[in-house]
């Protein structure tokens, strides 16, 4: 087990040589709820209580710095911070780059936002953005690493050239097994920004490790990092789940286990896993998968009875960490779904953070190849392997360079 690990922030707070190079700067926070020392004091009021330090504004990612906005696509405003009295300015508002105005409000922008280790997370994105900002206007940033907790895994297909979005910030598979500091160096490379980026890296993180594999279980409280992450199963799962937003089952939202279940009222939830259970018996490896009933009480089939299945990860008995692939489960999902009713209604189409013109699912996968694979009736889950192990084989040597923790 994991112990006496130190986040980025708490090395900070405690360390004032750390420290030493933001004397005489103005300073600025990203943050969100999840910001928090071990004491689950919020990061802006920690920072804001050093003498040593002058902070002049703060930034919100989507949901905002308070996390209050509950579903995608729903805006934060800038606003004032009452008890610090600085400017709140949002990165899921009016903008999704921080304009000129926003990057002269300070010297140093320090990065404290926790992850969930998938591409789809939209902080990571706000990470590039805020990169590319910094390097245009000459200004510094300082990630405060935090774990990813679903650990190192790697899993699924590398975005496409062209299908760039808020969703897809740049060429990483679905799971990318790195943290904010690790990407911040991959983009850095990547993207070829002369930027002054420093990372505040965690002390005893260990990403192999039981029983969190990536959190520290047992040691560090789990705060939600947005509305719907309300726990350590819902972040292993999450790079699979997350496919479900782009289609016209439920992900779960509007209950107590939002992404980590799925389900419709249209559909046998015992015939799927038999199926899923016939294509690929494999692919279900390290989980359970349990059918079960739910009623949302908002989004997708709200007040309706669906029928679904839920992914139990949460313990040992359940749960194998190296086995799991979470985007494979569901992929396997889709498959059957397709093959047991082959006229499903099954891809949701609708304006997805703000892109026109393109399926949700296809933005979400970063490329059409999941779903022409789901509806194209011959495909087999060996077609599928044959896809996406050259990409997770090629990502897994990218990344060994930028990687902090071993």
């Amino acid at each position: 087990m994991t112990s006496s690990i130190q986040f980025g922030l708490d090395r900070l707070l405690d360390t004032a040589t750390l420290r030493r190079p933001l004397a005489g700067r103005r300073v600025a926070l990203l943050a969100h709820p999840a910001s928090v020392t071990r004491s689950l004091v919020h990061s802006l009021d920690a920072l804001a209580a050093l003498p040593d330090l002058q902070l002049t504004a703060a930034f919100g990612p989507q949901h905002g710095l308070r996390g209050d906005k509950q579903d995608n696509m729903v805006e934060s405003p800038d606003f004032v911070d009452p008890l610090h009295h600085i400017p709140v300015f949002s990165l899921y508002g009016e903008v999704r780059r921080p304009t000129d105005a926003m990057m002269d409000s300070f010297d140093v922008l320090l990065v404290d936002l926790q992850d969930l280790g998938c591409r789809i997370y939209t902080f990571i994105t706000t990470l590039r953005y805020v990169l590319e900002a910094a390097a245009e206007h000459g200004k510094t940033v300082w990630v405060l690493d935090r774990p990813n907790p679903a650990g190192r895994p790697v899993e699924g297909l590398l975005l496409r050239p062209g299908w760039e979005s808020f969703v897809g910030a740049g060429p990483l598979p679905m799971r990318h097994g790195l943290t904010m500091g690790e990407l911040a160096r991959w983009f850095i490379a990547t993207l070829r920004l002369d930027v002054d980026c420093q990372v505040v890296a965690m002390q005893g993180w260990e990403p192999d490790a039981a029983p969190g594999y990536g959190w520290p279980a047992g040691e560090r409280s789990w705060i939600n990092p947005s509305p719907n992450a309300p726990n350590l199963s819902m972040a292993r799962a999450y790079a699979g789940t997350v496919m479900i937003e782009g289609t016209t089952l439920s992900e779960g939202r509007g209950t107590t286990r939002p992404l980590e279940l799925f389900g419709a009222p249209d559909i046998d939830a015992r015939a799927l896993l038999a199926a899923m259970r016939a294509l690929a018996p494999d692919w279900l490896a390290g989980c359970v998968l349990r059918e079960c009933w739910f009623e949302p009480t908002f989004h997708k089939h709200a007040g309706r009875l669906c029928n679904g299945l839920q992914i139990h990860i949460e313990d040992a008995a359940h749960y194998d960490h190296a086995a799991f692939r979470p985007w494979r489960v569901q992929a396997l999902a889709l498959k059957a779904l397709r093959l047991l009713q082959p006229d499903y209604p099954l891809w949701r189409d609708f304006a997805y953070e703000y892109e026109h013109g393109r399926l949700a699912i296809d933005l979400i996968n970063g490329s059409e190849l999941l779903r022409e694979w789901v509806d194209a009736a011959a495909a087999t889950p060996s077609d599928f392997d044959a896809l996406a192990r050259p990409d997770e084989t090629a990502w897994s040597g990218t990344r060994e360079e930028f990687l902090l923790y071993r």
